[in-house]
């Protein structure tokens, strides 16, 4: 009867010992893969945004917008507007001088420069209207600028062309590459730039090197 035992438990421990065996060598690491930047969530995601935006201690703009993403891991860093976006633009006083909107939005927080894409549109106090599918804002010169077809209609005439610049209140702007009505006092600044980007956000240069167009 002993002996019988003693067998049965060297059976059981050589059973053991093999199934362990087998596990350990079938073991796998699990390991997830490394985070794509471009995947990469954002730090903050906000909903239903109506927030008033200070510039050197002063109120210049009111947002409005759908949702309002904060990514501080792609680069450069951006908050995005996926959802559209809404301006209304401030003086001194706090008197709206003018209405933004398009239908996407980034703004680089490092570089201080906004990119609007997407039935872009400003109307200002003195009846000015613009539209375009593209339009950078930069927030270090206070100026306007696209190298797509842009419009602008005043109350005195249209004018389209596929380069714009203009200071952020819209009374000094520069259309070329151009057709439509206008008066050579429009006209006005230096040479224009081209944009070299293109649909991407990612690694493009957000202020375009300078290079000569012809005006008509």
């Amino acid at each position: 009867m002993g002996r019988k035992l003693i067998l049965l438990l060297g059976a059981t421990f050589f059973i053991l010992h093999s199934l362990f065996f087998i596990s350990c060598s079938e073991a796998q690491e699990h390991i997830a893969a490394a985070v794509n930047p471009e995947d990469s969530a954002s730090v903050m995601t906000t909903y239903g945004v109506n927030t008033l935006i200070s510039d050197s201690g002063v109120i210049k703009y009111r947002i409005v917008t759908e949702r309002w993403d904060v990514n501080t891991v792609r680069q450069p860093s951006r908050w995005e507007f996926m959802k559209g976006v809404f301006f209304e633009q401030f003086d001194e006083q706090f008197h709206v001088q003018a209405f933004i909107q398009a239908d996407t939005a980034w703004y680089f927080d490092q570089q201080r420069l906004w990119k609007l894409r997407g039935r872009v549109s400003i109307r200002n106090v003195k009846g000015l209207i613009y539209n375009s599918e593209e339009l950078y804002w930069d927030g270090i010169k206070h100026e306007f600028y696209s190298t797509v077809f842009s419009r602008v209609v005043t109350p005195e005439r249209t004018m389209e062309g596929t380069y714009f610049r203009s200071d952020e209140k819209m009374e000094h702007y520069v259309v070329s590459n151009s057709v439509g009505s206008f008066m050579a006092a429009d006209m006005e600044g230096d040479e224009p730039q081209a944009d070299t980007s293109n649909d991407s956000t990612d690694n493009e240069p957000l202020r375009p090197a300078p290079e000569k167009h012809r005006r008509y």
